[in-house]
């Protein structure tokens, strides 16, 4: 089981460094923002080179702190984001699903992800911004089949509603763990995770999917 709620005196048991890719103003700041601070900002500027958060955490009561890296998604900036991907072992794939072009656009980050991180990342499409279900420009179907095909978790969120943001971020960690425990690996920055196994087809369900957004959820989607 996975748990937010930690004592923070522990010691860490792992560090595992998540980068987070798309196109600009599609909410990734956003996202990260209500994960690691629980708030929502309406008056948010685009992300200059990168930032990062961290987030300690409980997952199978071992202390987890989430090394958060806000990428930004401007063309001028894909050289310093590049030089990110270095180490991370978890990415989260935004796009805004009222703008079809970020969605189209995540063929390309996917590309570039793959050619600088580790072949065995655990990698998460978010859909964000279902709150804005009348204005959706990608069918969660087109979404659902492109993870399919490319071996990704998939989850639409909201981050203004807070749908789904804890979720997501507590299934790539909770994966992450899993695979890190298993080969008992460090999961430090730079550490060696390319002996992990494939994760090729692999899903896990997460327990307790409610939303707290007062029952709007049903517009978002989560794979399962």
């Amino acid at each position: 089981m996975s748990n937010l709620y930690g004592d923070y005196n522990r010691k860490i048991d792992y560090v595992f460094k998540i980068v987070l890719i798309g196109d600009s103003a599609v909410g990734k700041s956003q996202l990260l923002a209500r994960f690691a601070r629980n708030e929502f900002n309406l008056d948010s500027k685009a992300t200059i080179g990168v930032e990062f958060q961290t987030k300690t955490l409980l997952v199978d009561n071992r202390t987890v702190k989430a090394q958060i890296w806000d990428t930004a998604g401007q063309e001028r900036y894909r050289a310093v984001t590049s030089a990110y991907y270095r180490g991370a072992v978890g990415a989260m794939l935004v796009y805004d699903l009222t703008k079809r072009q970020s969605f189209d656009h995540m063929v390309r980050w996917l590309e570039e992800l793959r050619g600088h991180a580790d072949k065995n990342i655990v990698i998460m499409l978010i859909g964000n911004k279902c709150d804005l279900g009348s204005l959706r420009a990608v069918p969660v179907e087109d979404a659902q089949e492109f993870a399919e095909r490319e071996n990704l978790f998939f989850m639409e969120t909201s981050a203004l509603q807070s749908t789904n943001v804890e979720d997501a971020f507590m299934t790539i960690l909770t994966e992450i763990y899993r695979i890190i425990s298993k080969n008992t690996l460090t999961a430090n920055p730079g550490a060696d995770y390319g002996k992990s196994q494939s994760l090729k087809g692999t899903r896990i369900i997460v327990p307790g999917q409610e939303s707290d957004s007062g029952g709007k959820s049903g517009s978002c989607c989560m794979s399962s």
